[in-house]
């Protein structure tokens, strides 16, 4: 096998992410550990920067104060503007000088993204016109009542149109963040940054299975770790039966789970990962799809080839070539 090294990129990709007092740590956390350093085993890609509005101490919900030195003309510089949420009371208006300058950024080709409530200030810059957008679930309603121009999902864990994203609560910014490394640098990048923080590349489902604990009634049991067990095994076959007898339940109960818990059905789910380290393989080394086919238990090339078509809309070729060509230019 001959292994392709991720060598770092000359020109790495800028992250600004916008601070407004009282900010919320969690979902600059969640984006900083996916565009931040991971040290020397995963080559640079990214620079990660803050601004704000006022350059000084900014006021977080922790109860500590960061200090920001950086003003709203780092936007200027930056190929990605994240807005790591938006605590404001309900009717609160954006700062102008905020608006333009996400506004500007739009315009001269960055990225926008929005995190959980940062959804709020890409609606106030008139970036989600007409639009699909997603938000934490309990502020949706919010959302929708002060800018009925955009069309709100509430189920959704994240709605990327290219030029401008946004996630649902919080802990979705991390997947709408592993998806947009994804797009930039490939599935096998983003699977060594999700590896490295001890998490999924892509989570299934819909941030609805959220939305309500029960008040009553016995805890649903986690699939998490059936799902383990599988991705330890992706070079073998697995029938929906035997992941029920290693779960210990019927299969009957166990697709339950698996849609109640993450929206698809247990085979749509073994599928999704096989194609995922399809693509790295595709992304990372030279072997034959024959040889990818069994390391990754779709039993031949013409299995894989059709599975890949049907998902990625793409030949398993094509996709190495256009990958290589990507990196190369």
């Amino acid at each position: 096998m001959t292994l392709r090294s991720l060598s770092k990129s000359p020109a790495l990709h800028r992250v600004v992410a916008v601070l407004q007092p009282p900010q919320s740590t969690f979902p600059l956390a969640c984006a900083t550990e996916v565009f931040g350093s991971h040290g020397p085993a995963i080559p640079a890609r990214y620079e990660f920067g803050i601004c704000t509005e006022h350059p000084g101490p900014v006021r977080t919900q922790a109860g500590y104060d960061m200090l920001v030195t950086a003003g709203l003309d780092a936007l200027e510089r930056a190929d990605t503007v994240l807005v790591p949420g938006w605590q404001q009371p309900v009717g609160t208006e954006v700062p102008s000088a905020v608006v333009t300058a996400v506004r500007a950024a739009h315009r001269r080709g960055a990225r926008i993204v929005g995190i959980c409530s940062g959804a709020f200030v890409l609606a106030a810059a008139g970036l989600l016109d007409g639009r699909r957008a997603a938000t934490h679930w309990a502020r949706a309603a919010e959302l929708s009542a002060r800018f009925p121009q955009v069309q709100v999902d509430p189920a959704v864990l994240y709605v990327d149109h290219g030029d401008v994203a946004t996630s649902a609560g919080s802990a979705a910014g991390v997947d709408l963040c592993l998806h947009l490394v994804s797009v930039d640098q490939g599935a096998a990048y983003a699977m060594r940054i999700a590896r490295q923080m001890v998490m999924p590349p892509h989570r299934e489902g819909c941030q609805l299975q959220y939305a309500e604990l029960p008040t009553s009634g016995p805890v649903t049991d986690s699939l998490a770790p059936l799902l383990e067990w599988l991705a330890g095994r992706l070079d073998q076959p697995v029938s929906v039966a035997e992941m029920a007898v290693h779960a210990q339940v019927s299969a009957r109960t166990l697709t339950r789970r698996f849609t109640e818990q993450l929206g698809i059905s247990p085979g749509r789910w073994l599928l999704d990962r096989r194609i995922a380290a399809t693509r790295a393989f595709l992304e990372e080394t030279d072997l034959p799809v024959e040889t990818i086919a069994r390391r990754v238990g779709l039993s031949s090339a013409v299995n894989l080839r059709r599975r890949f078509h049907e998902a990625l809309r793409t030949t398993p070729a094509a996709y190495r070539r256009a990958f290589r060509a990507e990196k190369a230019g």
